[in-house]
């Protein structure tokens, strides 16, 4: 789920408080005075580098709690998942570990819950999408962290050259691709459904038209009617008169097609806070909607726009109940939730952090995806086959707009690969 904000690809960054140095493959206790903490680099260079707030905030954390230790471990997006699965596997998880899946582990019996660890006026706290997401068999067990949701962007000086209008049909955004590649712009609507995150792109096609992940009883539904009848008709309305651009949708990556919206060569593209930042820090006139919906889905019905956020998680130890407890009082915060939100550029999980943000001066475009958030949807992130299936997804999806598919095919074949993997779970 991830927001997948751009993240060091450096070699794991690795720190130590109150003199105790972490290192990514030293043998840590848990338990006791000293907290182990794995996370995420967010930032994409050593000045924008997750270490200072982590930093920050344990000196505050064992400034207040004194005799207590804070150690933490950061690794690049790409291996944080991995790494805390190794520890798990071999022993040695860390106390408490921020990543992009949780449910996993808590169908191990490996986590505390947030009845164990926080007050239930906490616990009530996070956003009801969020703690719906992070919730197996009745307890919350993924505790929400940072999100983000998805909106529609579009190059307002793109669209008043190409005479075209803001879309609230596919329809509509067809007849804007259309004018936008007269226009001559490269990428009328930009369509990453590249390995990289297509399970976001193609979760937000799904839910403007009445379908999705899972169906009403939370059981994988891949190749429904609607996911396609959804991908048959961006295949023949977008992909086949070449609207989405030069590079085939199932090699582009998220990243390039921002990286081309920044340069002025893309028309649409689906995006979240941080871009819109970067765009307006470049100058761009960039205006945002809620994704168009299929010109066949009931008149009235708004499907809710797609939310991503990451996990922190507890692991038992004995003797760590409390000491992760209050770290994670601390953690939740709103001024400290807030911190690294704005940081980042994200949306914080907790509606107290929510309502001091927004009456802040600062990003105060986040509104409307903080107004998106409160009814996303989100991955089904609380079955433990879904990084898998998100996995699956990932490498395959794009193969149904490509010219020789079939999507229906395609999509059955994804299905397949996720029953198999689902049973396995």
């Amino acid at each position: 789920m991830r927001p997948r904000l751009i993240g060091m690809t450096a070699s794991v960054a690795a720190f130590g408080l109150l003199g105790s140095l972490v290192t990514a493959c030293g043998a840590l206790g848990s338990g006791g005075t000293t907290l182990r903490l794995v996370a995420p680099e967010y930032g994409d260079s050593p000045a924008t580098s997750s270490k200072a707030y982590w930093s920050q905030l344990t000196s505050a954390f064992t400034a207040a709690h004194p005799g207590t230790k804070v150690e933490v471990t950061l690794y690049p997006w790409a291996d944080v998942d991995r790494e805390v699965t190794r520890m798990v596997q071999e022993g040695n998880a860390p106390d408490v570990a921020l990543m992009g899946a949780y449910s996993d582990f808590a169908a191990q019996g490996r986590l505390y819950s947030a009845g164990e660890l926080l007050p239930i006026s906490e616990e009530a706290n996070f956003l009801p999408p969020l703690a719906e997401a992070g919730t197996v068999d009745g307890a919350l067990y993924g505790l929400p962290f940072v999100a983000s949701s998805r909106l529609l962007f579009y190059n307002e000086e793109l669209f008043d050259k190409a005479g075209a209008k803001p879309p609230k049909t596919w329809s509509d955004l067809k007849d804007a691709a259309e004018a936008l590649k007269k226009e001559g712009v490269l990428y009328p609507y930009a369509l990453p459904l590249g390995p990289e995150e297509a399970h976001a792109e193609a979760l937000i096609w799904e839910l403007s038209n009445g379908g999705g992940y899972t169906d009403s009883s939370n059981g994988y539904s891949i190749a429904s009617r609607q996911n396609t009848q959804t991908f048959r008709w961006i295949k023949d309305n977008l992909v086949t008169p070449g609207l989405t651009g030069p590079v085939p949708p199932e090699r582009l990556n998220r990243q390039d097609a921002f990286a081309a919206f920044l340069r002025g060569e893309v028309g649409m593209v689906n995006g979240y806070p941080s871009l819109l930042d970067e765009a307006t820090k470049k100058g761009m006139k960039v205006g945002t909607l809620t994704m168009p919906v299929s010109d066949t889905l009931s008149d009235g019905k708004t499907p809710p726009s797609v939310g991503v956020a990451d996990w922190m998680m507890a692991f038992k130890h004995d003797g760590n109940r409390e000491l992760v407890g209050s770290f994670l009082d601390f953690v939740y915060e709103d001024k400290n939730l807030n911190e690294f939100a704005g940081r980042y550029h994200l949306l914080p999980s907790t509606v107290s952090a929510t309502e001091t943000s927004q009456d802040s001066a600062t990003d105060t475009g986040n509104e409307q995806f903080l107004t998106a958030l409160r009814t996303a949807q989100l991955y089904p992130v609380n079955d433990p086959s879904w990084l898998q299936v998100s996995n699956t997804i990932k490498q395959n999806i794009g193969k149904a707009v490509a010219p020789s598919a079939d999507p229906k095919t395609v999509l059955e074949d994804i299905a397949q690969q996720v029953r198999v993997i689902a049973q396995q779970g």
